[in-house]
């Protein structure tokens, strides 16, 4: 009898209700695997440090060693971590993305039977967005109002460019580079072909920001053409030909993004990958979430070409912490994601039916059960056995 593969997976059980919906998925995800192949597959949890623990252990919150073991093993599910007061890094989720290079936010949102919306047919919405990960306001550099350095470059605008601004001005700088901007789109339209989605959106601001987000458009339609040419068209394209979309290729459009905010609720079954630089995709995750269900079904993956780390979209929650009421279905919507990138194709696809049956016969967390008026809800405990007794 062959040995048991072996799979290393290192996790980090965040801040606030971490713990908790980390511990629920964990078992979820044991049991879709054992499930799925028998004992052939065993996954082998790696605890590391981030956060809050890391700095009561350490006295740093994002150790050396931790980033070591996730760039090693190439994969981690993580918690959500809270941001130190006073500390000198202004995130740690944008720290650990930066430092390991995880250039693309895959951010999937769909629908499930048996949820709360606050829209009438939250089941036509059904996206996944792609966002840069790196720039834009994530490499941003700022200067407060009045402070040596906000003065100095007030002067060199004035001085050496002709741009007047106000002098009680805090001024902010934020980056979008071509090679940045490419490997997104890049991404994108990868992940397009390979889950057969139809179209791939560039969403920007350019009509404004010409040289920035204007670039980052421009830049994704270079860049379609030049490496995907035999497997994109375009809108205009299609214009000029008369014709529909040929079967197989992936529309590549644009859109403002302050319409696209517009069209996403208008029109959501028009769209299937939304490709944007950092902010812009930052909103509209948030948006996007909202209108099935909210936050607490959002799952996400921060991709880089020699790590993936896979994590919930939502924050810490310190509130709920330690009593068994946060929903852990983010979480394990991102545990399906794990499950596909390692190649566990069968144990993905149990556990999502799992959790879409869960969820379909109104076993919900108390964040859905208020959003339907009910005064019934499962904890996270109760909630993660459902779950696994459903694979």
């Amino acid at each position: 009898m062959a040995p048991a593969k072996t799979i290393s997976i290192p996790y980090i059980e965040g801040d606030g209700i971490g713990p908790e919906i980390m511990r629920a998925t964990r078992c979820v995800i044991d049991s879709a695997v054992n499930k799925a192949y028998g004992g052939d597959v065993r996954l082998a949890w790696m605890e590391l440090l981030a956060g809050e623990a890391a700095f009561r252990a350490y006295g740093e919150y994002l150790p050396k060693e931790t980033l070591q073991e996730i760039t090693q093993a190439k994969v981690a599910l993580k918690g959500p971590l809270s941001t130190p007061v006073g500390g000198g890094i202004r995130s740690m989720n944008v720290a650990l993305r930066q430092k390991l290079d995880l250039y693309c936010s895959i951010r999937p949102v769909r629908y499930f039977e048996g949820v709360p919306s606050p829209v009438k047919e939250p089941q036509k919405l059904d996206v996944v967005i792609c966002r840069e990960n790196t720039e834009d306001v994530y490499k941003g550099v700022e200067w407060k109002r009045g402070s040596d350095e906000a003065i100095a470059l007030l002067s060199i605008l004035r001085e050496r460019l002709g741009v007047e601004l106000r002098e009680d001005s805090g001024i902010g700088i934020k980056p979008i580079s071509e090679f940045a901007s490419k490997r997104l789109v890049r991404a994108a339209i990868k992940y397009a072909i390979q889950k057969s989605r139809t179209s791939v959106t560039l969403v920007h601001k350019g009509n404004i920001m010409k040289f920035t987000e204007g670039a980052f458009r421009d830049w994704g339609y270079e860049l379609a053409k030049a490496e995907f040419g035999d497997a994109t068209i375009t809108e205009a394209e299609i214009a000029s030909s008369g014709r529909p979309r040929p079967d197989g290729k992936v529309l590549v459009n644009d859109r403002i993004a302050d319409n696209m905010f517009q069209q996403i609720l208008t029109r959501p079954s028009e769209y299937s990958v939304l490709a944007t630089p950092n902010l812009n995709g930052d909103y509209l995750a948030d948006a996007c979430a909202a209108q099935v269900g909210g936050l607490g079904l959002a799952p996400g993956a921060n991709v880089g070409d020699s790590a993936a780390v896979f994590e919930a979209v939502h924050g810490t929650a310190p509130k709920y912490a330690g009593k068994n009421i946060a929903n852990p279905s983010a979480l394990m919507l991102s545990g399906v994601m794990m499950l596909e990138h390692l190649s566990l194709g069968e144990a993905s696809r149990s556990l999502m039916k799992a959790i879409e049956r869960t969820l379909a016969e109104g076993t919900l967390t108390q964040d859905l059960a208020r959003m339907s008026g009910s005064s019934r809800a499962c904890g996270t405990k109760e909630f993660s056995e459902a779950v696994a007794a459903r694979i």
